[in-house]
């Protein structure tokens, strides 16, 4: 029983010095420098549609992404979250396709002096709307409501309709990665489409009432870096929010900590941990509160950066810890059986009266 005891110990020890790997963490000042900080996104929202969804980014140098489109992808799905088709990549700003219609339009000879639908403004240079997002930008500038796209000409002829038609018959999966300024910054997925007026950041969601928008949302998985980090878990993954009525707003707080991973053959690679935290309200403008709905994630970058550094035990202490465990089993065996055999020899004394 000794030597077994001893050889169940010592195979346990081998397979910890050969395939576990004990980990030091240290936290020093974060003195690197990277030009771009690579955000890993996967989210489902399952109550809006592809088209009705803007993803966009700015941060706190000033910049502004609209419409973030490069690496990043959309795949449409029915409310009961299965796929419809492929899933495809956002087209380059201002590369839209034309409908045939607008090709048609395009082909006249003949200028042609679309009607705004009573929102002309010849002090914004504003007297014709040829096309329904000029309807649109006419309205928008009059801060009207947009009527119903099939009462507009010029809307009836685009897509328009049918993304309305659709906006709130189905489900968006948005995944890829974006790159920005590794810097402090924001992102956030919302209805409408996106635009800047003034250095101010707003979304149209006409014809709709922001009311009617749910903006529950599972986050598959979320991360910065390009590199994972073994043993350590992304907080948001697999995450799922529930809205209980529409027009609710999503905030997500988020302190990103750098992360260096150095292994035991010397190689380094960089990561990011995060840690988060989450609130959510609903937006009421009729109560004066501020916001939209949609799904907003804050974040900031941490001065210092954590270093986990595999530990490299040297085979001296495998022969240490072996002859110490060969040793200390012996021992208090030997001590058992002097224990075992005392008492068995007392035994029989007492049995013969021997004993004093």
């Amino acid at each position: 029983m000794c030597w077994l005891i001893i050889l169940v110990l010592l195979g346990k020890r081998f397979y910890e010095f050969t395939f576990n790997t004990d980990t030091v963490e240290t936290i020093f000042v974060d003195t690197s420098r990277g030009t771009k900080l690579r955000i890993n996104i996967d989210f489902i929202i399952p109550a809006v549609s592809c088209d009705y969804l803007a993803l966009d980014a700015m941060d706190t140098s000033g910049e502004q992404h609209l419409h973030i489109e490069h690496n990043i992808f959309k795949r449409r799905l029915d409310l009961a979250g299965n796929p419809i088709e492929d899933p495809k990549k956002e087209e380059s700003l201002g590369t839209g396709k034309h409908s045939h219609g607008e090709h048609n339009d395009t082909a006249l000879a003949v200028p042609k002096c679309g009607s705004c639908y009573g929102a002309e403004d010849p002090a914004r240079n504003i007297t014709c709307c040829n096309t329904c997002e000029e309807v649109k930008e006419a309205y928008r500038h009059k801060r009207w409501n947009f009527p119903e796209p099939d009462k507009i000409e010029q809307c009836q002829s685009s897509h328009d309709a049918e993304k309305i038609t659709r906006a709130l018959k189905e489900g968006c999966q948005i995944y890829g990665y974006m790159e920005v300024n590794r810097v402090g910054g924001s992102f956030h997925i919302a209805p409408g489409q996106s635009f800047s007026i003034n250095h101010v950041h707003v979304h149209d969601v006409q014809p709709f009432s922001s009311s009617v928008f749910n903006t529950s949302h599972i986050i598959r998985h979320l991360s910065f870096g390009r590199n994972k980090i073994a043993g350590k878990a992304n907080p948001l993954d697999e995450s799922v929010s529930i809205a209980s009525e529409g027009s609710t707003m999503y905030q997500y707080y988020i302190k990103i900590v750098p992360t260096m991973r150095v292994l035991k053959d010397g190689s380094v690679f960089h990561s990011n941990q995060f840690s988060v935290t989450k609130h959510s309200k609903v937006v009421s403008p009729g109560r004066g509160d501020s916001g939209m709905p949609g799904i907003f994630f804050s974040y900031e970058l941490s001065a210092l950066m954590v270093k986990i550094t595999d530990k490299v035990v040297p085979w001296s202490h495998f022969f240490n810890d072996c002859c110490s465990c060969i040793g200390g089993v012996f021992i208090v065996f030997m001590l058992l059986d002097s224990f075992f055999y005392r008492s068995l020899i007392l035994w029989k004394k007492m049995e013969i009266g021997k004993a004093h």
